[in-house]
């Protein structure tokens, strides 16, 4: 049965996005006007530029992106349009063959303008970087990302290759991760004696009751093993399609053009995936005091998402809309102002539907709208955290809006920054409002809990990804029970004997998004996390002088590689010890918990 505030909450039921604004109030059929409109311009912008690149100067180099970025811009409306009408609904043959009519248009125009990135790319470094050098100012809106195709010299393919790997995307990898979305969105399990979305029973996980939690991971692990062999081949054929795709571009490992993608690098992505395995004692510390909190010898898996000490409250939307609110504002009153336009502006989704994508996340509409939030409000702590995080991604893109369509986004290494920053901010007032040492003691762990969630757990996903890829590339297809296998010993090694493991959710690795959709993500909770943590000591150090320059991080987007926009906040991520000192941080936070614990007598 789904918690009191999943189903039942009048505020929670009446927040549903106005997607409107998106396609200019036309609804579904606006779509195919900005597309229209994006086509028009695809066609006049190839029929001028198309072979001709090489000999533009730094002006006609600066007129040319100016027209692309709004390219770029009508094909993001619709596509995002498109996206969050099949987020709310999966299961709607309208809304899944409108999703699928933008992925063919918008796969159109992206083969007709492949051209432009292909002459790009194909420049002399020097030559590119000297036309860059004398545009100047007047095209810092796209230098960065024009500085990052260059980055992908190395890997491109010839032109006509390039554009066959353009056009064969909608039938490959794209057909197969939408696949997968309404798998996974469509499947239901067996709850309480109720047939429930996926999404409430994994909600459920973070309910105070054990007996609730056990019912809940044992619904997901029976239900989990419906579709596991077709999820298997999707995932399966998804595997091989990038394996194919990074032999024949000659990526030298599986993550490489996830990295460049991230303004990253190979080295010190691993470094920090070294940081954390190597301090994987911390978070199976964390699980054994847990375990105490909770009054069992050995953390069960079901007990992961619990608080650590019972806490019967209920957060109503209302109620977890003003904490947050408040916890923003305190902060700073111009992020207040923008995460109330979330609430009074309809830009976030929050009841719990069948068929509606399990989570949360926040989709940016582009730099002259606004983004959106996705959120499956159940009522428990956990939907307060979640609240604040992807809010914080939504302050985060409304403003960084100012750097434009190529640079709002910024890398997924510091996308989770905002978000986890905001979730900190909440912690701290939560903690400052406590009623009693026992509340704050459970809200002091929450702390350690979030690192065991996004550093920790992300890292072994990572070391699961690592050998899966790797797996499919050297063993071939591999069956359901073999994927199970790697997952399981990848979150056992994070986990160690601290954690009792629930039979059944070795299978879990099929309802996680990421895994099919964006390989290679997951590391970067665990950089955003750690980064955060040493963003928000700064904070508390130097207190209101820290927030102008917070903002300036963030407005500045993708504008700038991870290591320069650490720089404005006073962050080296150049230092060997920085991820050290970050885990350093979270060991702390689980001494707090053990030296309070102790002086209740927990």
């Amino acid at each position: 049965m789904a918690t009191p505030g999943a189903l039942s909450d009048p505020e929670a039921l009446a927040a549903e996005w106005d997607l409107s604004p998106l396609v200019n109030g036309h609804d579904d059929a606006g779509v195919d006007l900005l597309l229209d409109d994006a086509a028009a311009r695809t066609t006049r912008f190839a029929e001028t530029y198309a072979g001709r690149l090489a000999g533009l100067d730094a002006d006609g180099l600066t007129q040319a992106m100016r027209e692309l970025a709004t390219i770029r811009e009508l094909i993001q409306r619709a596509s995002v349009y498109a996206q969050l009408r099949f987020a709310t609904d999966s299961a709607d043959p309208v809304r899944g063959a409108l999703a699928q009519r933008v992925k063919e248009r918008t796969t159109a125009l992206e083969t007709q303008l492949i051209f432009f990135s292909l002459e790009w790319t194909a420049l002399d470094g020097d030559i590119a970087e000297r036309l860059l050098e004398e545009a100047g100012q007047e095209i810092d809106f796209a230098a960065q990302y024009l500085r990052t195709q260059q980055r992908r010299r190395p890997y491109t393919l010839s032109p006509p290759e390039e554009r066959l790997m353009a056009e064969r995307r909608l039938t490959g990898e794209q057909a197969w991760a939408r696949l997968y979305e309404e798998l996974a969105g469509g499947l239901q399990v067996e709850l309480e004696g109720d047939e429930v979305p996926f999404t409430v029973a994994y909600n459920q996980l973070s309910d105070p009751d054990s007996a609730k939690r056990r019912a809940a991971i044992e619904a997901m692990s029976s239900g989990m093993e419906s579709g596991l062999n077709t999820r298997t081949y999707t995932f399966n054929t998804l595997l091989h399609d990038k394996a194919v795709e990074d032999r024949l571009r000659g990526y030298p490992t599986w993550l490489t053009s996830r990295n460049i993608e991230n303004q990253t690098d190979d080295a010190s992505v691993q470094a920090l995936i070294d940081a954390v395995v190597s301090r994987y004692d911390i978070a199976q510390r964390w699980c054994r005091v847990k375990a105490r909190l909770l009054g069992t010898e050995r953390l069960a898996q079901s007990d992961l998402m619990a608080p650590a000490l019972a806490d019967e409250t209920l957060f109503p939307y209302g109620k977890a809309r003003d904490l947050v609110l408040a916890s923003y504002t305190d902060f700073s009153p111009e992020v207040g102002a923008i995460a109330a336009r979330f609430f009074d502006e309809h830009w976030i989704d929050a009841p719990i539907r069948p068929n509606k994508m399990a989570g949360a996340f926040c989709e940016t509409g582009g730099p002259g709208l606004h983004p959106y939030v996705l959120l499956n409000h159940s009522g428990r702590r956990y939907d307060v955290f979640a609240m604040a995080h992807e809010l914080g991604h939504g302050i985060h893109d409304v403003l960084s809006a100012r750097a434009g369509v190529f640079h709002q986004m910024p890398t997924m290494p510091v996308a989770e920054t905002a978000s986890t920053f905001g979730e900190s901010l909440l912690l701290e007032r939560m903690i400052g409002q406590a009623s009693s040492e026992r509340e704050r003691l459970s809200l002091l762990a929450a702390a350690p809990d979030r690192s065991l969630m996004t550093i920790f757990l992300q890292v072994a996903f990572n070391q699961f990804e690592e050998r899966v890829h790797t797996a499919r590339r050297n063993e071939g297809e591999l069956s359901s029970d073999r994927v199970n296998e790697i997952y399981s010993d990848a979150t056992h090694e994070m986990s160690g004997d601290a954690v009792d493991p629930h039979p059944g959710m070795e299978r879990f690795w099929s309802m996680i998004p990421h895994f099919f959709l964006w390989p290679g993500y997951v590391y970067a909770y665990a950089y955003g996390e750690l980064l955060s943590l040493s963003l928000y000591a700064r904070y508390r150090e130097l207190g209101a002088a820290f927030v102008p320059r917070y903002l300036e991080l963030l407005s500045a987007g993708g504008s700038r590689p991870p290591k320069e926009l650490a720089e404005i906040a006073g962050v080296d991520l150049t230092d060997p010890g920085f991820w050290a000192s970050g885990l350093e941080v979270v060991e702390a936070q689980v001494r707090a918990v053990e030296e309070l614990t102790a002086d209740l007598g927990v």
